[in-house]
């Protein structure tokens, strides 16, 4: 049975490395430093999404009946993962400004929760 790479240690919650890679086929063993992909920091609802994004092949549409989500939310789920894979959010025409954020919280199209973190995120982006 396989488990899944450890990110953060379970005692004090820095950052571990992987130090030991076996071969269970040949019995070599290599031990050196060696990085964790950016994507193992990602919690398991955050992959999952990007499996359900890449097989919707970035159909936000798609993404928003498969997961029963709405527009805002697949983007702002979007931003938040752009950010835990260290990267910073880049003002795209397609992120809204604080206006039609507003907007979509006063036609219902947006919980407050939603466009709080819309408004976040798009401050991250400037």
């Amino acid at each position: 049975m396989t488990h899944p790479v450890l990110s953060s240690c379970p005692v004090c919650k820095h950052k571990l490395t992987i130090t030991r890679l076996h071969c269970k086929n040949c019995d070599t063993t290599i031990e050196n430093d060696f990085a964790l992909s950016r994507f193992s920091m990602l919690s398991g609802d955050d992959l999952a999404f990007i499996e359900t994004f890449l097989l919707s092949r970035g159909n936000i549409k798609e993404v928003e009946k498969e997961l029963g989500i709405s527009y805002p939310t697949v983007r702002s789920k979007l931003n938040d993962i752009i950010i835990n894979l260290g990267h910073d959010i880049v003002k795209h025409k397609h992120n809204t400004d604080e206006t039609s954020v507003i907007s979509m919280l006063e036609k219902g199209e947006l919980t407050a929760d939603e466009a709080v973190k819309q408004l976040k995120n798009n401050r991250r982006g400037n």
